[in-house]
């Protein structure tokens, strides 16, 4: 795991204790740090007992003055836990793990740090640079919100590159990271319940840039008004900024897990992040060729009598459900669940692609009702097992099966992914 001296001796509170978390007071403790670990899930609190140096107890019930941090999850709300105004009257700094990875830098191998952020396409982009590094022979990990934490992986040897994936909760979380190359793919509105308004949320994608050295590189697709305002903000940088506009045509032919023109611009954007490192153009063009893209975003889980059938499940609101509407012909769309708005309107300019719209989850009747005149054929199916049946009942040869939700999954599901395993079971159990 990455330790640092520089957390020796010094008090931490830890809030969560899912992977991160957990992570995060495995850390801290090997470095020599003292911890109060808490999570209201009894079997989390049970993983860190027999930690040396972790005590586990109830942070808001103890004094927190002279606490090193409050380190806690991305999940917990900044605007809403009391434990987090607590801490911030006892004049404790409110940190994530990425801002401890930013702290131990310094007693870490000479590397370098890429940093992703963007309501859509990070998790794909952090990937895709990951993977031409490593097809360089780049030494390489990533992290982040891509659900590897930083802090439980080896440290790289000299030369290597951190790739993170950070959400907009992770930026809010990280003080003092200064990524060699920082990139921004897209701003549009989500997790609106966590921030004052969507300006908020876009100032804490912008966070990124400002704790970066000016000299490093920044890349930022200019698709939407506020990442275009945010890169006229950075002009003078002049070289050292990239902007990477909506609608470049590429030959997308030998990339198969790159397809469509969102990525596109997932690809712009991880090209012009590994040429800021470094890598050849040859290494680039192999890695672009061989990648083989992340589960559960837009990914073939089976054809059966011609009908193909794509798990997107990762696709958690309608702006990243729209580019997989637009990269199939006559699709078969599975749509619904934790909804993050009232609309589909993101959507709208592929819905002549539809053929039928399967609804399912807590959004299911607004969007059938939303769909009815816009769609040839709307069921509400209720749940994904029913609307796979369904699906592939209607489906002909040539169609495409699309569980591309546009929404959250915690309605019926745990997360994403085992939505996204739902729907590959019930693709295998169909007669």
């Amino acid at each position: 795991m990455i330790t640092a001296k520089a957390f020796a001796g010094k008090r931490y509170a830890v809030l969560g204790l899912a992977r991160s978390g957990l992570a995060t007071v495995q850390a801290l403790a090997a470095s020599g740090g003292y911890v109060v670990a808490w999570d209201m899930n009894a079997a989390a609190r049970e993983r860190v007992t027999r930690i040396d140096g972790v005590i586990v107890h109830d942070p808001l019930q103890l004094a927190l003055d002279g606490a090193a941090g409050l380190i806690v999850s991305p999940g917990v709300p900044l605007n809403a836990h009391p434990l987090v105004d607590h801490a911030r009257a006892a004049q404790v700094p409110v940190i994530g793990d990425i801002e401890l990875f930013a702290q131990a830098r310094g007693e870490l191998p000479p590397h370098k740090v890429v940093g992703i952020t963007g309501t859509n396409g990070k998790s794909t982009t952090t990937a895709l640079i990951h993977h031409i590094l490593k097809a360089a022979g780049v030494p390489t990990l990533m992290g982040g919100n891509i659900g590897l934490p930083i802090l439980e992986q080896q440290p790289l040897p000299a030369g290597g590159v951190y790739v993170l994936e950070l959400s907009s909760y992770q930026l809010d979380l990280t003080q003092s990271l200064d990524c060699d190359v920082a990139v921004l793919l897209n701003i549009t509105p989500d997790h609106l319940d966590r921030y004052d308004g969507f300006e908020a949320y876009a100032a804490s994608k912008a966070r990124l840039f400002a704790m970066q050295s000016p000299q490093h590189d920044a890349i930022i697709g200019i698709g939407d008004a506020p990442s275009a305002q945010i890169a006229r903000g950075l002009s003078a940088r002049g070289e050292h900024l990239t902007k990477i506009a909506p609608g470049v045509c590429m030959d997308q032919s030998r990339w198969p897990a790159l397809q469509g023109p969102h990525n596109a611009q997932n690809a712009l954007a991880a090209i012009a992040a590994v040429k800021a490192l470094g890598v050849s153009e040859a290494d680039i063009d192999r890695g672009l060729a061989s990648f083989t893209g992340l589960p559960h975003r837009m990914e073939t889980v089976a054809i059966r009598d011609g009908v193909t059938f794509v798990d997107d499940s990762k696709a958690t609101n309608p702006e990243s459900a729209a580019p997989a509407l637009g990269a199939f012909g006559r699709i078969h769309w599975i749509v619904g669940g934790k909804r993050k708005g009232d609309d589909l309107d993101a959507c709208a300019p592929y819905f002549d692609r539809v053929a039928a719209a399967y609804t399912i989850g807590e959004a299911g009747p607004l969007f059938a009702d939303l769909l009815a005149d816009r769609i040839p054929s709307v069921t509400h199916s209720g749940d994904l097992a029913t609307a796979v049946a369904q699906a592939a009942a209607a489906a002909r040869s040539g169609d495409t099966v699309l569980l591309s939700p546009a929404c959250a999954s915690f309605d019926q599901f745990r997360d994403y992914e085992e939505r996204g395993a739902a729907f590959r079971a019930a693709v295998e159990a169909l007669a």
